[in-house]
């Protein structure tokens, strides 16, 4: 759809023949199609996570059309409708209906945004382990699964949520970081950052437990809310009595869930929620990577100040080291200390 667009309009162009544009309109014009119609495209969410995520709502004939272009994705952008039909073992009528369902006018622009999701660079993530998978076999699908879900997560994180959150945390009294299960994991890891910059914080994963600090914040005070599917109900209702307080929430989940949608700022995180007992947590993977963005992004914004407090932290550290020789590490840590001290 895109390039033959482009391509009526190069020819109109070339011929120089419209009589009701002149050709520099046309240049003007292509230039501006482009650039806003490339935006649209990139702006979407990215066709392969998209597919597992609606893959349980399709009908029978759609869900095997889906297991097709999932288990090997680039080679679709080289099928004609036909032929995919034939080799998915479907109808064509199913293929339009299957298009339609994730969002697209047709197979054209299927093919459009499934390309941007195997772009070169960006691993085939979506093969599952098999139960009796040799040891390289899982070691390159579970790495290629967790890379491709962060390359997804980071073309689709908006830079102006990212901005606007830290800005958020950085003026914040207080930080308490909310997560339940898994969730709860990535809670407690981004706050560990956070402690080490010597910003008042806590990490609750008990949903009592949150459920109460949320009652107790005020205005000066914020919360990163953690949730792969945005459902989960304690962390929902502790988001909403911290809003009910005048706290700001910023949530990392699913930007079409119940928690983004009441966040102050959501943070996405569209990694399709995993089924198959063999896949690795790659959306734990995600709200870690997005917690060092905001972790990195504080620190900026709050100054020398900070930096200065991460060199004493570190400095504590390294005192408690073993060196290799079995000996020196309170030395070498006194002179970091010292050293620390000094540039204060």
């Amino acid at each position: 759809m895109l390039h033959l667009a482009i391509r009526s309009v190069k020819t109109l162009i070339s011929d120089n023949s419209s009589e009701y544009f002149s050709r520099g309109f046309l240049v003007v014009f292509l230039q501006y199609f482009r650039k806003t119609t490339i935006r649209h495209f990139r702006n979407e969410p990215p066709m392969l996570p998209r597919i597992e995520a609606l893959r349980a709502q399709l009908r029978p004939s759609e869900r095997k059309l889906a297991d097709h272009v999932l288990a090997a994705p680039r080679e679709i952008l080289d099928l004609s409708m036909t032929d995919l039909a034939a080799r998915a073992g479907v109808s064509q009528p199913t293929i339009a209906r299957f298009c339609h369902a994730l969002g697209c006018s047709g197979f054209r622009e299927f093919k459009i945004r499934l390309a941007q999701s195997v772009a070169p660079g960006v691993p085939s993530v979506y093969r599952d382990v098999e139960p009796d998978e040799p040891a390289p076999g899982i070691i390159g699908k579970v790495f290629d699964r967790t890379i491709g879900a962060l390359i997804e997560v980071r073309n689709s994180l908006s830079a102006g949520s990212v901005a606007e959150a830290i800005a958020l945390l950085a003026r914040a009294s207080r930080i308490e970081f909310y997560g339940a299960g898994g969730s709860g994991i990535a809670a407690q890891d981004i706050q560990h950052k956070f402690f080490r910059l010597g910003v008042p914080s806590v990490a609750y994963s008990d949903p009592h437990t949150f459920s109460m600090s949320a009652a107790l914040l005020g205005a000066q005070d914020v919360v990163v809310a953690i949730s792969n599917t945005g459902r989960t109900r304690d962390i929902v209702d502790a988001a909403k009595s911290a809003l009910a307080c005048g706290a700001k929430v910023v949530s990392i989940t699913h930007s079409h869930s119940p928690l983004a949608q009441l966040a102050s700022v959501n943070l996405a995180s569209n990694i399709a929620e995993e089924t198959d007992v063999f896949s690795p947590m790659t959306s734990r993977m995600s709200h870690l990577a997005i917690g060092d963005i905001l972790a990195v992004g504080v620190a900026l914004q709050r100054g020398p100040e900070l930096v200065d407090r991460l060199g004493r932290a570190k400095a504590a550290i390294t005192r408690r080291r073993i060196e290799p020789d079995g000996k020196g590490a309170e030395r070498k840590g006194a002179r970091d200390e010292k050293g620390a001290e000094t540039q204060t």
